[in-house]
């Protein structure tokens, strides 16, 4: 029997008017490892929060789901509760006590359990995701990937038959996103744990999977073993191929034969055997020129110091970086190094209490808030939802400014026209950025901070994303990004930085600098380092590839 069967859902909200889901057909086996993706907006949030009632969203909705033979309907919450975890996007949408250990006996309090075996389960899990350490932590204290940890242990704590995850990495760095993925994997193989994940970033769990599920405009448009998947999407040209993993793409932009690697390690043997006893005509790409210092930078912060309590240990610890006028900026950092402290600090939501912030030139002590704000500095906070406070996306835009032409202008830049009438927390993720971007957008901005700009979105408008981001540029405009997206710094910015133990401490361009990490660089770099060097995008490997192939020939 399988544990959800799905037969013919369909689904609208009530605004809009546009099915999100439409006649959608799946079947999911007890013990499967299903990884469920699409474009931002192709109804994967929408379809996994019909996995439990009392998340189901508000609407129009036909079709059947049944959950172990029953329909879902049917379940009490107390069984669905027990038997159904559900691991959102934004830990701390989840979270509901002040201490760790209160959160993992949370849910087993819930459900009537006993003090013996809540005690019991608490202890199991606490050992079993390694929150020894911190058990007795205010959850407040904790970076997002602890915070995403302890809700993953909070669930299994019930022991669940089925774990559904929504995209629970965006807000991780990549080392913690991948310790966060294993720790998933680990579940399904060892407890036997039903998986329904989504995920934009698919590097770590393409290749684990049993199915891959393809979502487009609200149906499922390809399901298959993840090879079979990657080979399909790349015959049918489709929007989606952008999506899957470096290997898999490096393998069929390169027009190779046989079977395709779907791992860094699969595709590292596959280079290595490809180029194996072979003299390699070009062995990297042209390095960019090395950063230098700019006379007249957009941004300078120098010898800067903050910490959020009298008491508290300083988040940032004498921050000194300058930013080139025009150019495309990328900070990255593990989870609660400081960096969306120090976007804050630029902006003067936290003010420093010693060192300065120069933009454009002068003190930031200076500026008047509304003459900051206006034509000069805009931020994009983490969470988007932040900046709504209308009913409508039109309504948001609205507030911003009264050129009707403007608003139109922007929105059709962020791709949001056809959104103007749904509600902004009605809209997925991706969707949800864009609408905040444009907002901001409209205080016509000449230094631009965005914090985790890419979370939610999908690969195919991540293109798109850039393609905005240099259009911005190309206007004059500086834009400062911190991000835990390493694929997309590589690939799209000037110049990159790492912040750690509360300063900057190193900035280079993207080749130089991802070139020559081990962990905190990309796939790409990490798969063709074998064969090539500074190799850090998979057009970069792809490029070389040919060359090398070309060259032999």
């Amino acid at each position: 029997m399988a544990h959800f069967d799905i037969e013919n859902l369909t689904f609208s909200y009530p605004i809009g008017g546009k099915e999100s889901l439409s006649g959608v057909n799946l079947s999911i086996e007890k013990g499967e490892y299903i990884v469920l993706c699409g474009k931002s907006g192709s109804g994967k949030t929408t379809l996994l929060r019909h996995f439990k009632s009392v998340l189901t969203p508000h609407g129009k909705r036909s079709g059947r789901i049944l959950f172990n033979g029953k329909p879902l309907e049917t379940i009490g919450q107390r069984e669905q509760a027990a038997k159904i975890g559900f691991v959102m996007q934004n830990p701390d949408d989840q979270i509901v006590t002040d201490k760790v250990w209160h959160e993992l006996a949370f849910g087993l309090e819930s459900l009537g359990c006993d003090q013996k075996t809540m005690r019991l389960r608490v202890a199991e899990m606490a050992s079993y995701f390694g929150i020894q350490g911190w058990f007795h932590r205010d959850v407040a204290s904790l970076s997002g990937g602890q915070k995403q940890l302890l809700n993953l242990a909070s669930i299994m704590a019930m022991q669940p038959e089925v774990l559904i995850l929504d995209e629970p990495t965006s807000q991780l760095d990549p080392i913690a996103a991948s310790d966060f993925l294993n720790t998933v994997r680990k579940i399904n193989l060892e407890l036997g744990t039903t998986i329904v994940i989504t995920e934009h970033r698919l590097e770590d769990i393409y290749h684990a999977a049993d199915r891959v599920v393809v979502m487009e405009n609200g149906k499922i448009s390809a399901e298959d073993t993840p090879r079979k998947v990657g080979a399909l999407l790349h015959r049918q040209k489709s929007e989606m191929f952008a999506a899957l993993p470096t290997p898999v793409r490096v393998f069929y932009e390169s027009g190779a034969e046989g079977e395709c690697p779907l791992t860094v390690r699969e595709g590292r043997n596959w280079l290595t055997e490809t180029f194996r006893d072979r003299p390699l005509s070009v062995t990297a790409p042209d390095l960019e020129p090395a950063a230098a210092e700019t006379e007249q930078p957009a941004l300078r912060m120098k010898e800067a110091w903050f910490r959020y309590e009298k008491e508290s240990p300083d988040v940032l610890q004498g921050v000194s970086f300058e930013v080139p006028a025009g150019s495309l900026f990328a900070v990255v950092g593990g989870n609660g190094a400081g960096k969306s402290t120090m976007l804050k600090a630029v902006c003067g939501i936290c003010r420093i209490y010693r060192g300065s912030v120069e933009v454009f030139g002068k003190s930031l002590k200076k500026y008047k808030s509304d003459a900051l704000f206006h034509n000069c500095l805009a931020m994009l906070p983490q969470d988007p939802k932040s900046l709504f406070v209308k009913k409508t996306v039109r309504e948001e835009l609205e507030e911003m400014c009264g050129d009707a032409e403007k608003r139109a202008a922007v929105a059709d830049v962020c791709e949001i026209t056809a959104l103007h009438e749904s509600h902004p927390y009605d809209l997925s993720g991706g969707e949800q950025q864009r609408a905040a971007l444009a907002k901001i957008l409209l205080t016509e901005p000449r230094l631009l901070l965005l914090d985790e700009p890419t979370k939610g979105l999908d690969s195919f408008f991540k293109q798109k994303f850039a393609g905005i981001l240099k259009k911005l540029q190309a206007e004059g405009i500086t834009i400062v990004m911190v991000s835990h997206d390493v694929e997309f710094c590589a690939e799209y910015a000037d110049l990159v930085s790492i912040f750690f133990d509360g300063q900057i401490l190193t900035t280079d361009t993207p080749r130089r600098f991802f070139g020559q990490n081990s962990f905190y660089t990309t796939a790409a770099n990490r798969m063709s380092r074998c064969v090539f060097q500074n190799a850090v995008t998979a057009q970069d490997v792809t490029a070389l590839y040919h060359i090398n192939r070309e060259g032999r020939a």
